[in-house]
């Protein structure tokens, strides 16, 4: 089992310490999202060690789509198959839920999906994704949830969130199977469960009452970033966190931006997951202190300077924004993963600072500069 320590409070925000089977992972942490085994835009394992990557994060339905999740466990679950000996946590397929809408149907059992690949039928429950991620053997495994739209009606969220909770119980019990199995490879898998509610303050409240009492490795909050306003989203984590064990680690899915962030920090989580920074950076976009740059944009044609002046990134130790310009316009593989690099050596940094500010008592004043930066709109 593994320990979360809580070094210290400020506020709502928590420092703290999570000690794994492959290794301690210090909270907050921003996890680089490598959706099939690796990060988009030809960034390699080696570049996650360089940058500061502490946690990978791959995604189980992919995984299992292709190259085939048997054939992971077969060459030696996801760490040796990627060459990556840190953390990696999977996402249970239970956002596919959500994103491939118009391609599945649920039931009590579990969800059908008509694959995106070539169109042939998956079936999914609680118990086939744990028997995926265990096949994967990831450090953390997420339980199979159901994502509903931010937008949907209160009955419709309801009974799928007691639907939710039911598919956790038994997530929980195969798991338990599963790493009693010889064969398991990673026989410490942990199990996060997934907190739902739309933005019904009442029924999120409750529901992370309900998942709380089963004592998991750790808590996500899902559901949110699919619709709803950025206040909203503040507003549920203000209701929902206080209701999650705090002596656990607590993670908010697949959010968000750098100001994002510092506000989740503000309101006690510790983990955060988002393709946004490699999504941006194979489109030209790269984060700075002062907000975020077009590297595409006319202006940077001849300018000399990195991406960021003092940036120890692999980009701007190196490189100048007229050379990423070219590269770029160029359409060279070489702009995009500069780029990428960049930006996820911003968000790992930037959680380095974060970690740092709580450590010194100061995160309030930290958050408040930060965010001033950030509306400055770049240079």
């Amino acid at each position: 089992m593994a320990v979360y320590e809580l070094l210290k409070t400020e506020g709502r925000a928590k420092r703290g310490r999570f000690h794994t089977v492959h290794g301690t992972i210090e909270t907050p942490v921003f996890m680089n999202v490598g959706t099939i085994g690796a990060i988009k835009g030809a960034v390699s394992t080696m570049d996650l060690y360089e940058i500061g990557t502490q946690v990978e994060l791959s995604n189980t339905y992919h995984l299992h789509v292709r190259p085939g999740d048997k054939v992971v466990h077969d060459l030696g679950g996801l760490h040796k198959f990627m060459v990556w000996d840190r953390p990696i946590l999977t996402d249970s397929g239970g956002f596919q839920v959500f994103s491939l809408a118009g391609l599945r149907k649920i039931k009590e059992e579990g969800v059908t999906f008509q694959c995106h690949i070539d169109g042939h039928r998956i079936f999914m429950g609680p118990e086939e994704s744990m028997q995926i991620q265990s096949n994967l053997a990831p450090t953390i495994a997420m339980a199979f949830d159901e994502c509903p739209s931010s937008v949907a009606e209160r009955d419709y969220v309801e009974k799928s969130v007691a639907r939710t909770t039911r598919w956790l119980h038994r997530c929980k019990a195969e798991m338990e199977r599963l790493n009693s199995l010889p064969e398991t490879i990673n026989k410490e898998q942990l199990l996060f469960g997934i907190n739902q509610g739309a933005i019904f303050e009442d029924v999120r409240m409750d529901h992370a009452d309900e998942i709380s009492a089963l004592n998991l490795d750790g808590y996500a909050i899902g559901g949110l970033a699919v619709g709803e306003t950025h206040e909203q989203m503040y507003h549920i984590l203000d209701v929902v966190v206080p209701h999650l064990p705090q002596n656990k680690p607590t993670y908010l899915m697949g959010v968000g931006t750098p100001a994002n962030i510092l506000e989740g920090v503000e309101r006690g989580v510790d983990f955060f997951d988002c393709v946004y920074p490699s999504r941006n950076g194979r489109h030209g976009h790269v984060y700075t202190k002062k907000g975020k740059l077009n590297m595409f944009n006319a202006k940077y044609e001849k300018d000399q300077r990195p991406i960021e002046e003092g940036c120890q990134c692999p980009a701007c130790r190196t490189y100048s924004r007229a050379y990423i310009h070219h590269l770029h316009k160029a359409k060279e593989m070489l702009g995009m993963r500069l780029c990428v690099l960049h930006n996820l050596y911003f968000y790992n940094h930037l959680m380095e600072e974060i970690r740092d500010a709580l450590d010194a008592g100061c995160f309030a004043e930290y958050r408040k500069k930060t965010l001033a930066g950030f509306e400055e709109g770049g240079e």
